[in-house]
């Protein structure tokens, strides 16, 4: 099994799905592939909120489901847009919309699963 980090590194500042759709894409066909939400706050504007990572998160959703999905906070890195309590807040919210069960794997289950925590 593999993890890929930061969701591939979508390039949200720019606001573009393409090529990064259509990569993640491929690579969540495969069973055994899980990807991190994290490191998002950094690719994103300087003033970012849900709103920016919103669509993002929600098409990982959809291509891998919330059990290969696991939350990050990519500190450090993090601190140089915001920090893990602002990349925490904002997940959430971006998350709010979710059913309950999917939000807890995302923001846990999922990792301990993966990890054998």
């Amino acid at each position: 099994r593999m993890v890929i980090d930061h969701l591939a590194k979508p390039q949200i500042k720019e606001q573009r799905m393409e090529p990064w759709a259509g990569e993640l894409k491929a690579a969540a066909a495969y069973p055994n592939v899980y990807a991190k939400v994290s490191g998002l706050n950094t690719a994103a504007a300087d003033n970012w909120s849900a709103s920016d990572i919103k669509p993002y998160i929600d098409y990982a959703i959809d291509l891998f489901g919330a059990d290969r999905l696991m939350f990050g906070s990519d500190w450090p890195v993090a601190n140089l847009a915001g920090d893990y309590g602002r990349v925490w807040a904002e997940t959430n919210l971006a998350l709010q919309d979710r059913p309950q069960a999917e939000r807890d794997a995302i923001l846990g289950g999922t990792a301990v699963s993966f990890y054998n925590l």
